[in-house]
């Protein structure tokens, strides 16, 4: 391809423009076809989700049954994409630890994980306390959970994207946390859009002015960082109506459940 583009930028009057940016732009808004693979990948994770809270035990490492998540999408079709399993205090780092870990009775558990089918991708992350929850756990689990709800319910046909960031920073800063991108407290975007790439437009982050269509795909996850104690996060994938946006997979309810 890239002889040809330029023999062609070569040809006198012509000119080569790249077309990745109509190309992202195109596949912001899914159709129904890849809506109903989206579901279907969603639906299989959604399962490996609530698989891995069953088989959980005291001293099971990280690297296990971030194992145990490949072998079950290979089992349910699919080809693994990435898992990454968290426990205690390395849940509060957005993207993992270098070293494993061993479970133990009381820690928090991140699970984010997702897989590819005929190209498409699931993601969906949850977090909960392995045992019974703390004050302080149910608390942190709680602003996440308050703060998810208010991005969702911000996201409508045309809102930018970036004031469905704000609602979910709002309630984080409104309980204590940030403010901004500061720590404690949310240190990235809330979303991003995903399809044939686990990361693609549109991204739901501060700056971000695209206004949401119907057709958009895209998580709703805005993290909650406390390092040196714990991280919540609760990443669920919604699908943009004319109505407003719907859930491929019913979101976390509780701290202790997937």
């Amino acid at each position: 391809p890239f002889r040809f583009a330029s023999r062609i930028a070569a040809l006198p009057g012509l000119t080569v423009t790249g077309a990745e940016q109509m190309i992202a732009e195109q596949r912001r808004i899914k159709s129904a076809a890849e809506l109903a693979i989206l579901q279907t990948a969603m639906d299989a994770s959604y399962r490996v989700q609530k698989a891995v809270h069953a088989g959980l035990r005291p001293g099971v490492r990280a690297s296990e049954v971030a194992d145990f998540i490949a072998a079950a999408h290979v089992a349910l079709g699919m080809s693994p994409a990435f898992a990454a399993v968290q426990f205690g205090e390395a849940t509060a780092y957005p993207h993992g630890v270098p070293h494993d870990q061993v479970l133990a009775s009381g820690d928090m558990v991140l699970v984010d994980m997702g897989a590819r089918l005929h190209g498409y991708h699931s993601d969906i992350t949850r977090t909960y306390v392995f045992g019974t929850p703390t004050a302080r756990q149910q608390h942190l689990w709680d602003c996440e959970h308050r703060a998810q709800l208010a991005a969702f319910a911000a996201a409508r046909p045309g809102t930018p994207c970036e004031a469905v960031d704000r609602a979910a920073r709002d309630v984080l800063e409104a309980a204590g946390f940030g403010p901004g991108y500061a720590v404690p407290g949310l240190p990235h975007r809330t979303g991003h859009g995903l399809g044939l790439n686990i990361h693609e437009g549109p991204w739901i982050v501060q700056g971000d002015k695209t206004p949401l269509a119907p057709g958009m795909c895209f998580s709703i996850e805005p993290m909650l960082c406390v390092y040196g104690e714990c991280g919540v996060r609760l990443e669920d994938i919604v699908y943009m109506t004319e109505a407003g946006p719907r859930w491929f997979c019913p979101p976390a309810e509780r701290p202790d459940g997937p």
